[in-house]
């Protein structure tokens, strides 16, 4: 039963003046914005703002594009950047939405100039210098709302970094094996930066440390089964493990606990074992496909009921 409609019918049944059912109400603590609006969806309606005030200024130069010249639109993004770093400088509360419309203003003046002047640069330079003026952005606002978006940034700057040293073709060959293990590094490099370790230098939260880890767990599981299912099995799979073994024995700590990231990692570590599986079975051609299924499917079966249990008692241990 809704308590608040309960409050209304007796209002209406026993005929209570405005007094009374002011009183009424604010017993049962109806008088006022529950705090969790003030905690929460405020600040959510705030960052969203944020976006959309970037994202529309982006797009609203997109449609004028032809009644502004080349200065004019840089102008405008220019104009724009400025006027959001302002805000943030100025309105504390208000600093996170803020700094996040100039984060995106950073990234679209990038890519006009990119589109504008055909430097020849690669992909990832642009995502590499956003990422590097978006820092002190970051580091000032000190909030998950800066640092979420700049961590996926980062990781497209990474893999787009792979991507033009391999041939600028999405291969997963041997001779591409240092490529991959300087990006895998420079991508664990970012989680640990958005870790407990330096939270209180960077004010990063626990959004972005999952953001930064979810990301980096499913660029290397996603490179390891195309290593696996090269014509010949490729270092990088054996390599993923390895990091991905190294990855959940360290956030089966309990300093470094924490139960959404090392779900990802037992989820990546699960699906390259079931995946290994199915390449021997396959290199190996022996038994019936209706046993094969069944056995491959009972495997997974397995391990997932084993990485669940793991997880849980940890969970349970750590409080």
């Amino acid at each position: 039963m809704n308590l608040r409609l309960a409050l209304y019918d007796w209002v209406g049944r026993y005929g209570l003046d405005r007094a009374r059912g002011d009183a009424l109400f604010r017993i049962a603590g109806y008088d006022s914005e529950p705090a969790a609006v003030a905690r929460r969806f405020w600040p959510v309606v705030a960052v969203l703002a944020g976006a959309l005030a970037g994202f529309g200024v982006i797009l609203w130069i997109a449609a004028n594009w032809n009644d502004f010249g080349r200065m004019g639109r840089f102008a405008l993004l220019q104009g724009a950047l400025v006027a959001f770093c302002i805000g943030a400088a100025w309105r504390p509360r208000l600093r996170a939405p803020l700094a996040l419309a100039a984060m995106l203003c950073i990234g679209a003046l990038f890519a006009y100039f990119g589109q504008t002047y055909q430097t020849g640069a690669d992909t990832w330079q642009l995502f590499a210098v956003w990422a590097l003026l978006a820092l002190p952005l970051c580091l000032g606002a000190r909030s998950d709302v800066l640092w979420a978006p700049w961590s996926m940034v980062v990781v497209a700057g990474i893999s787009a970094w792979v991507h033009a040293h391999i041939g600028h073709r999405w291969r997963v060959e041997p001779q591409d094996f240092d490529v991959y293990s300087i990006g895998w590094v420079m991508a664990g490099v970012l989680v640990a930066a958005l870790g407990r370790g330096l939270r209180r230098f960077t004010g990063a939260g626990i959004w972005s440390l999952r953001t930064a880890g979810t990301l980096t767990i499913a660029m290397v599981t996603m490179t390891a089964i195309g290593g696996l299912f090269a014509s010949r099995v490729a270092p990088q799979f054996v390599l993923a493990l390895g990091l991905l073994g190294v990855a959940a024995g360290v956030l089966a700590m309990r300093q470094w606990f924490d139960v959404f990231l090392l779900s990802g990692v037992a989820l990546a570590i699960d699906t390259l074992l079931v995946a290994g599986l199915v390449r021997w079975i396959v290199d190996s051609r022996v038994g019936e496909p209706i046993g094969l299924l069944t056995f491959i499917g009972l495997f997974a079966a397995g391990l997932l009921a084993v990485s669940v249990s793991a997880i849980t008692r940890l969970a349970r241990r750590y409080g």
